[in-house]
Parts: structure tokens; C-alpha cells; sequence
């Protein structure tokens, strides 16, 4: 485990004290869980966007071989 050094804005401070005091959970352990959880959004939302780039870049070869089955099927 590494240690880290954390400056948090005094409302978020205060707001995660409330939270901890109130689930009954370690200070850490929720901070823990909310960089785990931040991480798993951010990783689907570089996914996403690696999806769209990657789409982009293979619909133009896509509609070509589209139209090409069309004439396909039209001819028999």
C-alpha cells in the first residue's frame, strides 16, 4: 500500500467527515473506495472515446463493403 499526501478543499473535508462518521467507515477506507470507483468511470469513459475514434476511421471502409453487398443482393 502507498502512502499518499492529500489537500481536499475545506467543504469536501467536511462533507467526507460527515459521511465517514455517519457510514461508520475509516477516513481512508472511503477515500479508498471513491478513487476505485472514479478510476472505473474514467477508464469506461477513455474506452468510449478509443470506440468512437476507432468507429470513426472504419465507417467510410464499412458503407463501401455495405453498398457492395447491396449491389450483391440487387443483382440476384
Amino acid at each position: 500500500m502507498k502512502t499518499l499526501s492529500l489537500k481536499l478543499d475545506d467543504s469536501t473535508f467536511d462533507e467526507t467527515e460527515e459521511i465517514t462518521a455517519e457510514l461508520n467507515l475509516a477516513r481512508n477506507r472511503y477515500i479508498n473506495e471513491a478513487v476505485n470507483i472514479y478510476n472505473q468511470f474514467n477508464k469506461r469513459k477513455i474506452l468510449k472515446n478509443k470506440l468512437a475514434k476507432e468507429s470513426k476511421l472504419t465507417m467510410k471502409e464499412s458503407l463501401k463493403i455495405l453498398h457492395e453487398f447491396e449491389k450483391f443482393v440487387d443483382e440476384n
